[in-house]
């Protein structure tokens, strides 16, 4: 199964963007990880990524996309999903189902404001379109974790408040091995991508998109804060619809046993 899996680099922006691609279907389906892609892009990651989304592999050829290598001071959610349109432009993807998790969840917001006619379906996944207090102080503290290299106690945060302890009893024995590998790749290009979810607010041109959009969130979100979130960005949207895990948080998508099964009925 690995030898299915590409990975490929295309230049955008001025700088290389690191992709995985693999699957037997014809419809693009792309993906738009969230703000662990500042840590660490998805190159090497190929056989992972199929691991994860292998159910979509057979209906959809599964793109996932990280962001430029080298982002420029004050690079908005905006302007990233700008280059990923180019992206698409690139490798000959006109039109395709976007999902987006998490601050993915936000770039994919402007790509259906802005880029109308690259996404045909929308799923935004534990996302939010705009500010509130949760995403102010949980980013920001991160944001002085990176600063301060403290890369370890940043890693152990993130799982802590995107998990139910359910899940979390499984991680904690490997904790140590987590804080081993939390180290960003580049530095200043986390704290741009952190620095954007602080920025974001697509609140007041969520009418403009117009494709059929699925929302899924948690109710016990952490990081986004609480369903309220997710219910005002789906009642923003036209043509959209919300699936909603009450007792879960920002990892539903990892946790909720259906939620590809959610995701793959919305898409045919």
């Amino acid at each position: 199964m690995p030898g299915l899996v590409k990975e490929g680099t295309i230049q955008v922006g001025g700088s290389d963007m690191h992709y995985v691609a693999f699957g037997k279907g014809t419809t693009p389906l792309v993906i738009i990880p969230g703000l662990g892609d500042g840590l660490r892009t998805v190159k090497g990651t190929g056989l992972l990524m199929w691991l994860i989304y292998r159910k979509y592999a057979r209906e959809y050829r599964v793109w996932i996309f990280s962001r430029k290598n080298e982002l420029e001071p004050g690079f908005t959610t905006r302007e990233m999903a700008r280059e990923q349109a180019e992206a698409m432009d690139k490798l000959n993807i006109q039109s395709a189902y976007i999902m987006g998790v998490s601050q993915g969840g936000m770039i994919s917001q402007w790509l259906a404001v802005d880029h109308p006619q690259k996404v045909s379906k929308l799923v935004i996944v534990v996302s939010r379109s705009r500010q509130n207090e949760t995403v102010q102080e949980v980013v920001g503290n991160w944001i002085k974790m990176a600063e301060q290299e403290r890369y370890g106690e940043l890693a152990i945060d993130t799982m802590e408040k995107a998990h139910t302890e359910k899940y979390l009893r499984k991680w904690r024995p490997f904790y140590w091995l987590v804080k081993r590998t939390g180290k960003p790749v580049s530095k200043e290009r986390f704290l741009i991508q952190a620095n954007s979810c602080l920025t974001h607010d697509a609140y007041g041109e969520l009418d403009k998109i117009k494709c059929p959009t699925l929302v899924i969130g948690g109710g016990d979100d952490k990081i986004i804060g609480g369903p309220e979130s997710q219910q005002e960005m789906a009642d923003a949207i036209p043509h959209s619809r919300l699936i909603l895990y009450p007792e879960l948080g920002h990892g539903a998508y990892a946790e909720a046993k259906d939620f590809h099964t959610q995701v793959l009925d919305f898409l045919r």
